[in-house]
C-alpha cells in the first residue's frame, strides 16, 4: 500500500470507532504529521503532534523523565514509549504514536547504528514498541519510519476492533 492509502485506511478505522490520534516525532521531524494531515477531514480524528527533536522538548512538553534520557538515550524503547504516552496525555487522545531514531548520516554508534529507530504505539493503556534497523539515506530512513509508524497504527486498530 502507498502511504496515502495507509492513512486513508487508518482514518476509516479511527472514524468508525470514533477515536482520536496524536503523534510525537523526533527523527521524522513532522513527516508523519504531514502525511496524516494530507487527507482531507483528518481534523475529525487527528488532534495534532509534537516535534520533539531536542531532549529538552521531550522533557518539557512530553514529560519524558530526564532519568530515562540519561540512562537509555533518546533513541530507546523507554523513551519512545514515554513520548507516546506523553503526547497522548498532553493532547488527550485515545491513541498515539511516537518515533525516535538516528536517521544519519552521522550520529550512530556500535550499539545504535544509523538507521536505528524505535516506534511506540498506544491505545488507552495498551502499548506496543518495536525497534527497526533501516538502511538507506537519511530521507529513506525517515520515509521507512513513517511507513512503519502507519502500519503499526493499522495493526493497533485491528486489535481495537476485537
Amino acid at each position: 500500500m502507498l502511504v496515502d492509502e495507509l492513512v486513508s485506511e487508518l482514518a476509516d478505522r479511527l472514524l468508525f470507532h470514533n477515536l482520536t490520534l496524536a503523534s510525537a516525532e523526533s527523527c521524522t521531524g513532522g513527516w508523519l504529521g504531514r502525511e496524516l494531515t494530507a487527507l482531507a477531514g483528518s481534523s475529525h480524528w487527528y488532534e495534532g503532534g509534537v516535534i520533539s527533536y531536542s531532549n529538552a522538548i521531550k522533557e518539557k512538553v512530553l514529560h519524558v523523565p530526564s532519568a530515562l534520557l540519561n540512562q537509555h538515550g533518546a533513541v530507546s524503547e523507554p523513551v519512545a514509549l514515554a513520548m507516546a504516552l506523553g503526547v497522548q496525555s498532553a493532547l488527550n487522545t485515545d491513541a498515539s504514536v511516537a518515533v525516535t531514531g538516528i536517521a544519519g548520516p552521522g550520529g550512530g554508534s556500535l550499539d545504535k547504528p544509523v538507521g536505528t529507530v524505535w516506534i511506540a504505539w498506544c491505545y488507552g493503556e495498551q502499548t506496543h514498541t518495536c525497534c527497526f534497523l533501516f538502511k538507506g539515506t537519511r530521507e529513506e530512513i525517515r520515509q521507512q519510519a513513517v511507513r512503519e509508524s502507519l502500519l503499526g497504527l493499522l495493526n493497533l486498530s485491528e486489535e481495537i476492533k476485537k
